[in-house]
């Protein structure tokens, strides 16, 4: 009995060890290629794939567009930290008439989720350019 209560004991701190340990998730910890691309790519010269009404947001330049079948994603850099880029993008998504759904700020990120001009989808801002004062965005928007 003693020694199957032992093995079950080293079982647990295995596991409890094997729990705090593991790999990094893709991207964590570095800056992911995606990201790097829409920071450095030049601005987009065709018109952003974004709803209608979508405010002109000033420290905001779209470099990378795609359609995901019935999505568009827009990927771009916002002149700011994390918190200047969610505010202003959470204001002026208000003042043009989109709701927002739920958002939420920590330090190295942030998404904003709405709905509006007959679509809804999410803002998420990443710390990933490189910069203190450049962020990774990347907009994604669907028929709501």
């Amino acid at each position: 009995m003693r020694v199957v209560v032992w093995c079950a004991l080293i079982c647990v701190g295995v596991l409890t060890l094997a729990a705090c340990g593991g790999k990094k998730e893709e991207g964590e910890g570095e800056h992911s290629e995606e990201a790097q691309a829409a920071c450095t790519a030049p601005e987009l010269t065709a018109a952003a794939k974004l709803p209608t009404g979508w405010p002109k947001i000033e420290a905001a330049t779209y470099t990378k567009q795609e359609t995901e079948g019935p999505t568009n994603v827009v990927e771009g850099h916002f002149a700011g930290e994390v918190k200047d880029a969610h505010d202003e993008y959470k204001k002026e998504l208000q003042a043009a008439g989109f709701t927002i759904l739920s958002d939420e700020l920590e330090e190295d990120d942030s998404e904003v989720n709405w709905k509006g001009g007959g679509r809804s989808g999410q803002v998420a801002i990443r710390a990933e350019c490189g910069s203190e004062d450049k962020m990774y965005v990347r907009i994604t928007n669907r028929p709501a």
